[in-house]
């Protein structure tokens, strides 16, 4: 299966750094085609420009600046993001990331104002992320992130497409046995993928 793997976070030599390379390794020795896209060490720009937003509707030349973005998203599979979950949301950068490249004509399509998902390469989903906070203070707050990837995503790539929602609440408090018994759920979930 090509599998793109989307990975947002600053600092490579992180817990969630090492989450991305072990995603990366599982997926490769299970003979997967894995596409690494680690969006810091590619210097991805998540700043959507006057002329981008003013081209956004305008299927064709709104792709022009992410055209490489946009393509590895329409030759993928699959799709496993990893990022920490910042202030209750996604980083920036994967956030720029939606913004910039899940465009009309891309994810999903116009049809008399009405949007159309169109992202129906992907059919399969998993998403692999860290929380500062615990599972109750997320659950307080509505968890965000877990309903923009189960309400929002879900939507547009493949209909009945499996999703899996992996996240280690309350890394603030972490232990070795926490974060072991973690890298555990991820490594048999690639295993599975």
């Amino acid at each position: 299966m090509r599998i793109l793997v989307l990975h947002a976070h600053p600092v490579a030599e992180s817990y969630n750094g090492s989450l991305h390379r072990l995603i990366v390794e599982r997926l490769t020795a299970n003979g997967h085609k894995v596409d690494d896209c680690d969006l810091y060490a590619e210097g991805f720009d998540p700043r959507l420009t006057r002329d981008e937003r003013l081209n956004y509707h305008d299927i064709g030349p709104n792709i022009e600046p992410v055209r490489v973005y946009v393509e590895r998203l329409r030759a993928a599979e699959a799709l496993v993001m990893s990022y920490p979950v910042w202030n209750f949301g996604y980083p920036a950068m994967l956030k720029g990331f939606f913004d910039r490249v899940f465009l009309p004509g891309v994810s999903f399509k116009m049809v008399d104002g009405k949007a159309t998902p169109c992202l129906h390469n992907i059919r399969k989903v998993n998403v692999v992320t860290t929380y500062g906070g615990t599972r109750t203070r997320a659950f307080l707050v509505g968890d965000p992130p877990r309903k923009a990837v189960n309400r929002v995503l879900r939507v547009i790539v493949k209909p009945g497409a499996p999703f899996k929602y992996l996240a280690h609440y309350d890394m603030n408090r972490s232990t070795d046995t926490t974060r072991k018994r973690f890298i555990g759920r991820v490594e048999q979930a690639m295993d599975a993928f």
